[in-house]
């Protein structure tokens, strides 16, 4: 543990300074990155410089401005004390919970009648996201003339209205416009979570969700959770495997089936009980991911929020008739559109992906030697990363040709094609070993190998190019011309916010427009499930080997978040969204597919009889099913406190429903 601390140390400098406002600290926490200026460049008087004119804007406009030169840019880091951050989500209209139990627009005037964050902040990390970048948004020239600006050897113009950042992001003048990681707080995430391994599955969820925003925090805390139930049945599982239990041997594995069913539907319940009740702690009290919010681009990273519904022509109209006609066929047309493409990705994936998944599997079967099943799996995994990325770009052409209304329409069509896609690939190869060969062992053997690899090539993947890639940047600016920094800075040490730049922003492998980063982790896990799930009783085990690599996962996510990565731009998605309905699926399927496991495994003759006990197996699946939707409705998916707060708001809103009533009534009185 005393290389990775040291390691992470590197990350950990201190900030220029603090700065505290209305019992608040003001941290840095955006910056822009500009080209630094030749000092050969022969400069024009009657023309004012871009950097400083943008430098006097920001601080006109109340932010704390501090600049830093680098290597080859400077950056101008930005803070913004509470009162500004206030006016701002003034004049964006922010809701926020109050004490009486409503959320009202804010004001900054009644700013003490607001809830504060559970760490003592007025503002969420989303909020104040939203904040700097409509006060970034609003430097405009608020003259009636255009005002030349210089930058280098070119003069551009700065028109009346203009924004500041769009035109010197149109130009080339800013490179990049990215949030910043706050020092204090993320010192404090290293201890509490990445570096605590003695903690397995615990993490300080409150801190993760003050510091990096709702959708991160929900993704760790269903990570969590379900790593910690998953103790159960890796636990069952060992005790199966290990235990001979004579006569009763019959009957191991059916149990063991039932047990793992109904543990997976009793979870998904208590999960959505267990979001309910973070977004109520967490003072979310509707479905931020419904709610559409004006953002702005950050120098060219494209935002999920910004998506707008698109809307024909005929719906425009004032005519009622004529506009729901245009509804209906707007559907239509939309339903159609996405049945085609679904269409689409499945032959594809039947005549490219199903010859290559068989030819895999034929010669992982002629192949005898452990080592090289080994290497072959390998290599089939590292060349199915590069395909599924071609389906991905492939299922993005696609959705820009459908009809859908909004961004989270446009995410979850993403997530049901890619992983269309993912689910073929993933289990063509191991149906082939259960269907063509009825062979166990050798289906262990995949299941192990899948399970390890993956493990490591995971990781390798996850961490290590990142990390490579940030060394890289390092490499290419600080040592690849060294001679001439030298000679004109100095042999002068990276700057953190320097370190911030380099660093690969948190995003999504496939549909990046779309989705963000835990597209691909929300993939992972997704994919795991099925692999223990779906093959449970052919062998128990799988559940420890998930156990294992999701308190690895925890860990290791944790240290990719806050020392490889650029901070993640805060997303508005309290739920999980279509991974939720996909895991449900997969309980469906893994009924299916575990009941067709126990008919080969008693049927050894294939003789295919229906004999009590494959009678019984068959019966068994119908209950199962019958208990998968049953569960559902058995466990209330909000606990009793959440619906107790949720009627305390809505007693509040009819209290005040009917004062303003009374002033209505009143107000007329006097008018008469």
């Amino acid at each position: 543990m005393a290389w990775i601390k040291r390691i992470c140390a590197k990350f950990a400098e201190k900030p220029a300074y603090e700065m505290r406002t209305g019992g608040e600290e003001t941290d840095f926490e955006f910056a822009i990155a500009v080209p630094r200026r030749p000092e050969t460049i022969v400069l024009d008087v009657n023309a004012d410089c871009a950097v400083e004119v943008l430098v006097a804007q920001l601080r006109k406009s109340g932010f704390y401005v501090e600049r830093v030169r680098g290597v080859f840019h400077e950056f101008i880091k930005l803070g913004a004390p509470l009162e500004a951050l206030g006016r701002a989500a003034a004049e964006l209209k922010l809701r926020k919970p109050t004490s009486i139990g409503m959320d009202l627009q804010f004001e900054w005037d009644q700013v003490s009648a607001f809830i504060r964050q559970r760490d003592g902040s007025l503002f969420s990390w989303r909020e104040r996201f939203r904040c700097y970048k409509y006060m970034m948004k609003q430097v405009v020239n608020s003259t009636d003339l255009a005002v030349t600006l210089r930058f280098g050897e070119n003069l551009y113009a700065w028109h009346s209205g203009e924004s500041l950042l769009k035109l010197m992001e149109s130009v080339g003048m800013i490179k990049k416009v990215y949030p910043l990681h706050v020092e204090r707080k993320r010192k404090q995430l290293m201890q509490s979570w990445a570096l605590n391994c003695f903690a397995f599955t615990s993490q300080p969820i409150d801190d993760i969700h003050s510091y990096f925003g709702t959708k991160i925090a929900v993704y760790f805390a269903f990570l969590g959770m379900y790593t910690n139930w998953l103790f159960f049945p890796a636990a069952f599982g060992i005790f199966i495997q290990l235990f001979d239990f004579g006569s009763w041997q019959l009957w191991a594995l059916p149990v063991f089936f039932v047990f793992i069913i109904s543990w997976a539907v009793l979870f998904f319940q208590f999960w959505k009980r267990k979001n309910c009740a973070l977004l109520t702690r967490w003072q979310i009290c509707y479905p931020e991911g419904l709610i559409q919010e004006q953002t702005v681009t950050i120098s060219g990273q494209s935002s999920p929020d910004q998506l707008e519904p698109e809307i024909s022509d005929g719906l425009t109209t004032n005519k009622p008739k004529e506009r729901y006609r245009a509804l209906q066929r707007d559907e239509w047309r939309g339903i159609f559109k996405r049945f085609r493409n679904d269409v689409l990705v499945i032959m594809g994936i039947i005549c490219l992906q199903l010859p290559f998944e068989l030819a895999y599997a034929y010669l992982y079967e002629a192949i005898g030697i452990d080592i090289l099943r080994y290497a072959l799996t390998a290599l089939y995994l590292l060349i199915i990363q590069y395909y599924t990325r071609l389906g991905g770009k492939v299922s993005i052409e696609l959705i820009k040709n459908e009809n859908n209304q909004s961004r989270e329409s446009k995410s979850d069509s993403l997530v049901y094609k890619v992983f269309g896609v993912y689910f073929m690939q993933t289990y063509i190869g191991v149906f082939y070993h259960v269907l063509l060969h009825r062979d166990f062992v050798s289906l262990h053997q995949v299941l192990v190998q899948r399970l390890i690899v993956s493990l490591l090539l995971d990781n390798l993947l996850d961490n290590s190019i990142p990390f490579l890639k940030y060394s890289y940047k390092k490499y290419r600016t600080f040592w690849k011309r060294k001679c001439q920094i030298e000679a004109r800075v100095g042999n002068q040490p990276a700057s953190r916010v320097e370190k911030e730049y380099m660093k690969p922003s948190y995003s999504a492998s496939i549909g990046a427009e779309v989705e963000d980063g835990l597209f691909d982790d929300s993939l992972k896990l997704v994919l795991q499930f099925g692999l223990v799930m779906l093959f449970a009783c052919a062998f128990p085990l799988a559940f420890c080997f998930a156990v294992l690599y999701n308190m690895a996962k925890i860990r290791i996510d944790a240290l990719k978040l806050l020392t490889l990565l650029q901070r993640p731009i805060p997303r508005a998605a309290p739920t999980m969204g279509a991974w939720l309905n996909i895991f449900q699926f997969l309980i469906v399927v893994s009924i299916c597919t575990n009941c067709g496991l126990l008919v080969f495994i008693y049927d050894e003759e294939r003789k295919w009889r229906i004999e009590p006990g494959l009678a019984a197996i068959l019966a068994m699946e119908h209950v199962l099913l019958l208990l998968k939707f049953g569960f559902s409705n058995f466990v209330p998916e909000e606990p009793a406190w959440v619906k107790a707060n949720r009627f305390k708001h809505v007693q509040a809103q009819d209290m005040c429903s009917k004062d303003l009533l009374k002033n209505i009534c009143n107000r007329g009185k006097k008018e008469d």
